[in-house]
């Protein structure tokens, strides 16, 4: 069954930032949108690249390995919305910012 997991507070993360976290052993992507929490799959379809530690430009994250673009708020490739990485449910409980595994 699904739970939610802390994965970090909201001021480890300023607004255009993204950060590898880890979610109970699952490590993904963590990326504040304006303000607004998204969490996907860490790992890019292409090579591997750790997405979260790629640059952010809006809602998209760019693999620093090569350059793929994903949309975080859904997970979708921006190149080809057929392909893309898992993404999470995030939600905010006071500074705690949690993500469903």
């Amino acid at each position: 069954m699904a739970e939610f997991v802390k994965v970090a507070s909201t001021s480890d993360l300023q607004p255009g930032e993204c950060k590898v976290a880890d979610a109970d052993g699952k490590i993904i992507a963590l990326c504040n949108v304006d303000g607004t929490f998204y969490a996907i799959e860490n790992t890019c379809i292409h090579q591997g690249g750790p997405l979260g530690e790629g640059a952010m430009d809006g809602s998209t994250i760019i693999c620093p390995w090569h350059a793929w673009q994903y949309d975080v708020t859904t997970g979708r490739n921006t190149d080809n919305p057929t392909m893309g990485v898992a993404s999470y449910p995030v939600k905010v409980e006071g500074d705690d910012v949690l993500v469903e595994i």
